[in-house]
């Protein structure tokens, strides 16, 4: 089987592993109807990976770390979504302060990695 060469990065696993946490959200927010949020959530949650897998085919370093940035700035973007989502008590305080601290390490490791190349 064809391995790329993101499927090696620590940040795609990490923002796989959240988009993933974060679509079974969206999948919640869908059996309530909350269809814009679940999509929404949806499309925050893959532009991180999808951003940095994206960039990984780059042929130059910077292409490759503008790629990063927006990744980087779909982080915020999540974090922006899961604290309106506790706001309106669609999800539970341990899951934003759990979401929170993952997306925060994802950031940091993302600019770390850019700061890298």
């Amino acid at each position: 089987m064809a391995k790329f060469r993101f499927q090696d990065l620590r940040i795609w696993q990490l923002a796989i592993d959240i988009a993933n946490e974060l679509f079974d959200i969206a999948d919640e927010l869908e059996k309530r109807k909350l269809h814009r949020f679940a999509d929404q959530l949806r499309g925050s949650g893959m532009s991180m990976s999808n951003n940095i897998s994206e960039g990984s085919g780059s042929s130059s370093r910077k292409e490759f770390r503008r790629f990063l940035d927006i990744a980087r700035r779909s982080t915020f973007e999540n974090a922006n979504i899961i604290i309106l989502l506790e706001i309106r008590k669609l999800i539970t305080i341990k899951s934003l302060d759990s979401l929170l601290d993952r997306l925060d390490s994802l950031c940091r490791q993302i600019t770390s990695f850019q700061n890298s190349l």
